[in-house]
């Protein structure tokens, strides 16, 4: 790294706060200063630079395109700075280990199993947050987030976890008589979706089915997602490795199976250091998904 060639700590230290507070008053009371003196750095680093950071032709500051990119820069490493520094100084040592994976992979793969490292780590504290959305990564929130896909996340790191296929299950007592094969007769029948995807729809659309689900659709948390299905309530998309049981009993059967090479559940996580729970809790799981 050219060291001389950065500005001075002081100029960018006072140009995030100004970004992460939204004006130079904000700013100047979080850093202790006068927001003259803000000012004075916010325009000593447009100087260093050569460039405009700050459109001043308003009513209020607004950032340039060059300032966007200074803001994002500044955001990142000031933020993986504070990271260390409470890692260093032990201020995230009492944080619990927040966990955000799909309701899903919550309830049929990761509560059974859980036990086991909380029998471990007896004094770690949890949050386990069961979303379908990919959740943000930010420092001193979300650890670990876990998800379904090809690993293809911008600005994360991604493991794959657990490679699985997706298939379309129902009943049997649901399908007696169907002819399968043809995604149009399934898209008549009712259909099982987890709240806040669009599962379904999109396996329908993706085969040609013009006017893609004809049937009802239910929406359910996660953990009914597969109750439901077992009990003949409706058509599911679902991963294989959650149903395996349920295929080989004769509770499910599959009507339909993608499978794709690199598809499945990822351990998704911020670039950067990681703190000892984290740490912990990626190794155990790595081992129970070898099992």
């Amino acid at each position: 790294m050219e060291w001389r060639e950065l500005p001075p700590l002081a100029a960018l230290r006072a140009f995030a706060a100004y970004v992460d507070t939204g004006s130079v008053v904000a700013a100047g009371d979080a850093l202790s200063v006068s927001h003259a003196a803000v000012s004075q750095q916010l325009r000593a680093l447009e100087t260093y630079l050569g460039v405009s950071l700050l459109d001043r032709s308003g009513r209020a500051l607004r950032l340039t395109s060059d300032g966007e990119i200074l803001a994002q820069g500044c955001a990142d490493g000031f933020g993986q700075i504070a990271r260390a520094i409470a890692l260093v100084s032990g201020a995230e040592a009492s944080r619990p280990l927040h966990i955000s994976p799909t309701p899903s992979f919550a309830a049929a793969w990761l509560m059974p199993r859980l036990p086991e490292f909380r029998a471990a780590h007896p004094g770690l504290n949890m949050v386990l947050d069961p979303t379908p959305e990919l959740v943000t990564l930010d420092p001193g929130g979300v650890d670990l987030s876990i998800r379904y896909g090809d690993g293809d996340w911008p600005g994360l790191d991604s493991e794959l976890l657990l490679e699985s296929a997706m298939v379309v299950v129902a009943a049997q007592s649901l399908v007696d008589g169907l002819d399968t094969s043809d995604p149009g007769n399934l898209s008549t029948l009712p259909w099982l979706e987890e709240v806040g995807t669009t599962e379904s729809t999109r396996w329908l659309d993706a085969r040609g089915v013009a006017r893609g689900m004809r049937g009802t659709l239910m929406q359910v948390p996660g953990n009914l997602l597969l109750d439901g299905a077992r009990d003949g309530q409706g058509v599911a998309v679902t991963v294989r490795h959650f149903v395996e049981a349920d295929i080989q009993s004769g509770r499910l059967c599959i009507l339909h199976e993608d499978a794709t090479a690199g598809i499945g559940y990822h351990l998704v996580t911020r670039p950067g250091i990681q703190r000892p729970p984290l740490k912990a809790f990626l190794r155990w799981i790595r081992k129970a998904a070898q099992v």
